[in-house]
């Protein structure tokens, strides 16, 4: 219908009108007037996206010494990352989003009951390996607050609403993802010795909970302060190259491990292939039990299927180097998503009708 929850003009939130990161719209800036670079990324920024994962494998690859290296600059790009993706969730419109009761039901349903469901059992097939395990679980239980977006727009799905629900997303995973591995991976005596909790508290005070309290900040100062808007416009404008640079040195710094153990990779692709086959028809289903027009099932399409990776990256690389396997599994599950919302963006709107 063209508006946000609120009665909000969703063009304002387009790549063809204002804001510079088009995505979620910080308005701050005019990407037609002062930005044409910006806008021209966020036009292509899924080929660009892919070209950043090709370059990562050719890196990781060609230079397999420098692995160290890229991950120590793993940390700080994925926190601005982080920091310039919490900017673009619309936190204060938390309360506008349950506007749409029936798409919100539906969509919590998915991503939280049906998904879980889906994940379970598709989980014991890596059972054996509790690196495997926690990583697939950690990737597929976490819903994408990012770049669904740019994808649901693509395939000309309500977008806005998704990025009206991104809030409560965020959060709702937030306090069940480690209730989910608490249940699902097992007791801290089971699996090998189970899961430390510990680095997993520190990931998420410092990677997630920091950059996004100071994300929240910055927005609540902008208004007033103009540093703020400055800067809130300077990081959202760079959003589209730092996921670019996030991709390149987590896949260069990941692929020469991944490349050592194509029994890994052998083991998850399918898990992951076979999640992004029956999420779109999950949510297609639940739309139309929802009695959801084409756009809003497209919409629940992309998002049942589209995961929060490179958000949960950070908890999967603190485990110990037991649990070694869990940022492979993150990693790969990347790139076969990335790989299926390239053709998804074609495919689901032929199918979803």
């Amino acid at each position: 219908d063209g508006l946000l929850p609120g009665g909000v003009d969703a063009r304002q939130w387009s790549p063809g009108h204002c804001p510079v990161r088009s995505r979620y719209g910080s308005g701050m800036e005019d990407a037609g007037e002062e930005a044409p670079v910006v806008a021209w990324m966020e036009h292509h920024q899924v080929v660009l996206y892919l070209g950043a994962l090709v370059a990562g494998a050719v890196l990781g690859l060609a230079a397999p010494a420098a692995r160290s290296l890229l991950e120590v600059a793993i940390a700080p790009v994925l926190v601005t990352l982080l920091y310039a993706t919490f900017l673009g969730v619309p936190f204060h419109r938390l309360r506008a989003a349950f506007a749409d009761a029936r798409f919100m039901t539906a969509l919590l349903v998915v991503n939280f009951l049906v998904v879980p469901a889906v994940v379970l059992p598709l989980s014991r097939l890596v059972a054996d390996e509790p690196g495997l395990l926690v990583g697939t679980l950690l990737v597929l239980l976490a819903p994408c607050v990012d770049y669904v977006m740019v994808f649901t727009r693509l395939a000309g799905g309500a977008w806005s609403r998704i990025l009206a629900a991104s809030p409560a997303l965020m959060l709702i995973q937030a306090l069940v993802l480690p209730l989910w591995l608490a249940f699902a991976a097992g007791s801290p005596g089971a699996q090998g010795g189970g899961i430390s909790w510990q680095p997993f508290a520190q990931a998420f005070v410092l990677m997630i909970a920091l950059p996004m309290g100071l994300s929240i900040l910055t927005r609540r100062a902008s208004p007033r302060f103009r540093p703020s808007a400055r800067l809130a416009s300077a990081t959202t404008a760079l959003m589209v190259p730092l996921m670019m640079a996030t991709l390149v040195f987590v896949v260069a710094s990941q692929v020469p491990h991944v490349a050592s153990r194509p029994d890994v990779v052998a083991r998850v692709v399918p898990l992951f292939v076979t999640f992004a086959l029956v999420m779109p028809a999950v949510g297609d289903v639940a739309g139309r039990m929802a009695h959801q027009g084409r756009q809003k099932r497209l919409a629940l399409a992309f998002s049942g299927t589209t995961r929060n990776s490179l958000v949960v990256l950070p908890l999967a690389l603190a485990l110990p180097d037991s649990m070694g396997m869990a940022p492979i599994a993150v990693v790969t599950q990347t790139l076969v998503e990335l790989v299926v919302m390239a053709i998804g963006v074609r495919l689901f709107p032929r199918l979803i009708r």
